[in-house]
């Protein structure tokens, strides 16, 4: 199994001390961590792009740049790409710039994007994204595989024998589809052979094992071997303390602090006590043991292979943020590694 830490890049208070870090601290923070993720041996750092509150991660492509420029191993990710909002000529050209910028150590996870303020600030609806996204997709991925390409769609003007460069290092790039609720992003991964990432955070494992089910399914449909299909899972929080008790007492307040978030925005809260987040939800939260416990099990749902943990500190103090880190690294993932196959990575 292969590991990431991932950040939408918030910026929000402090789950615990309530305090706002100013918008270029909060950017250093993410560059550190996943400096951080490196020395920890973590297999790959994601960056989301959202373009509206409470995210700051409108540009992943400067900020991976600055990230490739501190390290020198680690896979970099987008979680995810918003194909349905980006012109895939323009996304071609920051991420294969990007990709000769970090050595060829890019892999990219697409997506619709969600939010209704990011929709209109882009001028994309509800009932032309999925189409977006899909043709988006196409084009984009020709771009990574041809010199020249020929090509018309709705959405953006047609293009004739056109050369975009810079042309990227790998060739192909690795391109994840990342799943939330819907079965197009499943469809669209499946119709291509491409891996799949589920989202697997906001509900407890069965509509995301469904999903996954679907996937392999269709995979097999387009006459592909279902045991080349590659699965990764996503985690609703991190904590792993020494004993349970102690990571429950740590992660209690910035449950709560997420919980009320949610009231003030008018959500319905799916878990409404850290019991029942421990218990339902992805979240990694508990001793070495119970960790590795619970992937096992969701593993056995979802059958993937890379999963990733949240990378921000949230209400942790920088000090309880990498010991959690390390103690993951030195008792969790060797078992987890043990018991589960590592998916194809490139060097």
């Amino acid at each position: 199994m292969k590991f990431l830490l991932i950040t939408l890049i918030t910026h929000v208070p402090d789950a615990v001390t309530g305090s706002l870090a100013p918008t270029h601290e909060r950017l250093r923070e993410v560059v550190a961590n996943a400096e951080l993720a490196e020395e920890l041996g973590f297999d790959g750092y994601a960056v989301g792009e959202r373009h509206e509150r409470p995210f700051i991660s409108s540009s992943p492509p400067v900020v991976l740049s600055h990230i490739a420029a501190r390290t020198s191993r680690i896979r970099l990710f987008t979680a995810v790409t918003t194909l349905s909002l980006l012109d895939p000529v323009r996304a071609f050209e920051d991420y294969s710039t990007l990709d000769n910028l970090s050595g060829g150590r890019l892999e990219l996870i697409i997506g619709k994007g969600n939010g209704a303020a990011q929709r209109e600030l882009f001028h994309v609806t509800p009932d032309d994204q999925w189409d977006r996204n899909a043709e988006g997709y196409e084009l984009f991925r020709r771009l990574w595989r041809e010199d020249k390409v020929t090509w018309s769609g709705r959405f953006r003007p047609s293009l004739t024998d056109a050369e975009v460069w810079p042309r990227p290092l790998q060739h192909p790039i690795r391109v994840w589809h990342g799943s939330a609720t819907s079965r197009d992003s499943v469809e669209l991964a499946a119709k291509w052979g491409d891996p799949l990432f589920s989202a697997n955070v906001t509900n407890p494992v069965e509509p995301y094992a469904e999903l996954v089910r679907h996937y392999r399914e269709r995979w097999a449909h387009h006459g592909r071997d279902p045991a080349a299909a590659l699965v990764g899972a996503g985690t609703a929080g991190f904590h792993v303390a020494r004993t349970t008790q102690e990571a429950l007492e740590t992660y209690r307040p910035i449950f709560e602090s997420r919980l009320a978030m949610q009231t003030r925005l008018g959500l319905e809260p799916v878990f409404r006590t850290l019991d029942d987040f421990v218990e339902r939800s992805s979240a990694l939260i508990g001793s070495p043991a119970q960790v590795v416990d619970k992937v096992l099990r969701y593993q056995k749902e979802l059958g993937h292979q890379v999963m990733h943990l949240h990378a921000d500190r949230d209400g942790l103090t920088a000090r309880q943020h990498r010991d959690a880190l390390e103690l993951f690294q030195s008792d969790v993932a060797p078992a987890l590694r043990r018991e589960m196959p590592a998916p194809p990575w490139p060097a």
